[in-house]
């Protein structure tokens, strides 16, 4: 898929799920998912909830061949509340947290290259965020040893006991064993019924290929 700018720096945003976050003087690794309206989701400290600087370096404040900087704004959320599902969702990727506060991180600007982008621009719903759980359990139950030769073709990774926790238009999220490996699809996923074409169409090539 050709992209332009923005949508380049949105695919490397959804392409992870690992950054560094600054706050204050601090810098700290965290784990995000991608909630339905396009906000990251993470556990955080306290500490970090009191800061008015946040910034995001996705996929780590090191790497300045591939990098997107993110400033943000964080909206902490109850567990127990009506947002409680985005921290289940979290989990479902990552496991248990460390820390046992939870947020929101709303996008205000991005850095991505030389390009300075709005962060309404990258905080775009997922229109599968309604068909999310029947898609995975439709491949995690169907299509086990396919997630295998998925992983092993698309996202370059052996995995043994891969678990689909997650799609969007650009590709599925695949828990690992210490890891979420992304799959791009090789086509826009607009609605359930392209998701599912288009992952058996993925499925048939990886089923040809050598893992």
């Amino acid at each position: 898929m050709a992209d332009d700018p923005i949508q380049a720096a949105h695919a490397h945003l959804r392409a992870h799920t690992t950054g560094d976050l600054r706050f204050d003087e601090h810098l700290r690794p965290v784990k995000y998912v991608i909630a339905p309206d396009g906000r990251l989701v993470c556990p955080v400290m306290v500490a970090m909830l009191g800061t008015a600087d946040t910034v995001l370096f996705v996929p780590d404040y090191s790497d300045d061949v591939d990098m997107i900087e993110l400033q943000v704004t964080m909206l902490p959320f109850e567990e127990r509340g009506e947002d409680g599902a985005q921290a289940d969702r979290w989990r479902i990727h990552h496991g248990e947290p460390e820390d046992v506060r939870w947020a929101y991180l709303s996008i205000d600007a991005a850095r991505f290259g030389e390009l300075v982008i709005d962060g309404e621009a990258l905080m775009i719903p997922n229109p599968l965020a309604a068909d999310e759980a029947s898609l995975c359990k439709w491949m995690n139950q169907e299509h086990t040893s396919d997630l295998r030769a998925l992983c092993a073709r698309f996202g370059s990774m052996k995995v043994e006991s891969p678990l689909m926790v997650g799609i969007d238009p650009r590709g599925i999220d695949v828990r690992a064993t210490f890891d979420v490996v992304r799959i791009p699809s090789s086509e826009p996923m607009p609605d359930a019924a392209v998701a599912r074409s288009a992952l058996k169409k993925m499925i048939d090539v990886a089923s040809v290929m050598p893992e």
